[in-house]
């Protein structure tokens, strides 16, 4: 696992120790960035359920503004800070030691302009469900920008259609045991696909 590209390029990346996390493969990783190539320079990005911080890490490396990962377990949480002084990215990013679902609850309640996030990338533990259930609490939440856009990571058999009022889902691709799901808010989007 490494940065592909960007001033971090090449810097290997620790892995979390045992199966509580799914890293992102390199392949999956060029893929996203390569769709997200005109929206991650000068962004503000939001890595849920942060793991070793790779997605971020990469964003920050292609020149991201900022990065905040939220991860809740103390191990996930020491390599990512770990992953973030080996490519020298703490400067530019905030860890949140926290539940996914409280750090939103909290983040609602007090929002700036300001503090919304460009990208949001959520790639939670499989076959829990967590994908849809966090969908469904960034739907109409004031942390993604305007013009904003979420990704969620999942295993294709996690796919089903979500009851969003909001969001739109706007592109999906997949790349073997991988699927991403693109969303966005329906507003400015002219016939946007059904689900």
């Amino acid at each position: 696992m490494r940065v592909i590209a960007g001033i971090a390029k090449g810097r290997t990346l620790k892995p979390v120790p045992g199966k509580g996390t799914r890293p992102i493969s390199d392949r999956v990783k060029e893929s996203v960035f390569n769709i997200l190539r005109w929206q991650v320079p000068d962004s503000r990005f939001l890595d849920l359920f942060g793991g070793t911080g790779g997605v971020g890490i990469e964003a920050l490396s292609r020149g991201a503004e900022e990065a905040v990962f939220v991860e809740k377990e103390p191990k996930a949480v020491r390599v990512l800070r770990e992953n973030l002084r080996a490519t020298h990215m703490t400067g530019q990013a905030r860890v949140v030691q926290e539940d996914v679902f409280r750090f939103l609850l909290l983040a609602n309640q007090s929002v700036e302009p300001a503090d919304r996030f460009d990208i949001i990338y959520v790639a939670p533990p499989q076959y829990q469900d967590l994908w849809a259930k966090t969908l469904i609490a960034l739907d109409g939440h004031p942390l993604l920008a305007p013009e904003g856009i979420i990704v969620a990571q999942i295993f294709p058999k996690e796919y089903h259609a979500l009851p969003l009022e909001d969001l739109v889902l706007t592109d999906q691709r997949k790349y073997g045991s991988t699927m991403l799901c693109f969303y966005e808010h329906h507003h400015g989007l002219v016939d946007p696909p059904t689900e």
